[in-house]
């Protein structure tokens, strides 16, 4: 699952540019996305209550603009106008505007809103399942059902607002293949994990009894988001080769992880044919 995040600080964008992460862009961030980074375009609706929002001619003015100047090739989506927490308004303002972002040559995602599976998403225009809306509704039984109909109509999920373990844990499960949130924003230095660009030679903490307890911390948020912390069987094969699963081992585990994995148990850790601990997905929530 890749982690779509504002490119603050260097190493955040070192991660972009490396592939490990996606750079996330509105009207109102104006960002630059670092040479060679996937990129996704939000319509900035929900920041701060709408204030990132332009208004359509303007938002779309800008998405053009991005896209003619970083590709369509490097886009993952961009979202369509929305209304947040409002399932049948939303389904209303992004409808005329589904087309021409598909234009543009770049996929439309549809924010998926509290109430938008009483019949209220466009299956047939949008390319994207963007869950949005409040996080009760967003992490309920109901957007799981829609999350399991879009990827059987053969679309892409997108979990917005991923800002913890246990969220992430839950967009995994619903199969999302992306996710954004501002978890990086914030202290990016220290929030960044190890196996996306920092470990212990980083000399961003000289104190050494904090430096192992932010070692320690760095490496579980890296298991976490790796998708190795607390592993259940998976059908889903890894997203990593054989190499990367072995730097993932070597730089990113703890004895504890490693004790975990040379425990005996009943049957397969990991799915067959996946990167011990370097691929699973939870099966359930």
């Amino acid at each position: 699952m890749l982690y779509v995040a504002t490119p603050s600080g260097a190493d955040v964008r070192a991660a972009m540019q490396s592939g490990l992460l996606a750079c996330m862009t509105t009207p109102a961030q104006g960002n630059v996305i670092p040479p060679g980074a996937l990129y996704a375009c939000h319509n900035g609706k929900f920041g701060k209550f709408g204030k990132g929002w332009p208004g359509e001619q303007a938002w779309f003015a800008w998405l053009t603009a991005t896209v003619h100047r970083y590709g369509p090739e490097r886009c993952l989506w961009a979202v369509a106008p929305d209304v947040p927490m409002d399932a049948a308004a939303t389904l209303a303002e992004s409808l005329p505007w589904l087309e021409p972002i598909r234009a543009l040559g770049v996929p439309a995602a549809f924010a998926a809103q509290d109430g938008s599976e009483h019949g209220l998403i466009p299956w047939d225009s949008i390319d994207v399942l963007f869950f949005a809306g409040s996080t009760e509704w967003k992490t309920s039984p109901a957007a799981h059902r829609l999350a399991l109909e879009a990827r059987e109509r053969g679309l892409v999920v997108h979990m917005g607002r991923v800002n913890s373990r246990r969220r992430l844990r839950i967009a995994q499960a619903f199969g999302c293949t992306s996710c954004d949130g501002t978890y990086l924003a914030f202290g990016p230095d220290t929030n960044l994990p190890p196996p996306l660009g920092l470990d212990e030679r980083t000399p961003h903490h000289s104190h050494p009894v904090r430096r192992r307890h932010m070692t320690t911390r760095l490496r579980r948020i890296g298991a976490a988001i790796m998708g190795i912390l607390d592993p259940v069987p998976s059908t889903l094969p890894s997203p990593m080769t054989e190499e990367e699963g072995a730097w993932v081992r070597a730089h990113a585990w703890t004895k504890g992880l490693r004790r975990i994995e040379a425990a005996p148990r009943n049957g397969p850790r990991w799915s067959p044919g996946s990167t011990p601990g370097t691929g699973s997905s939870p099966s359930s929530l």
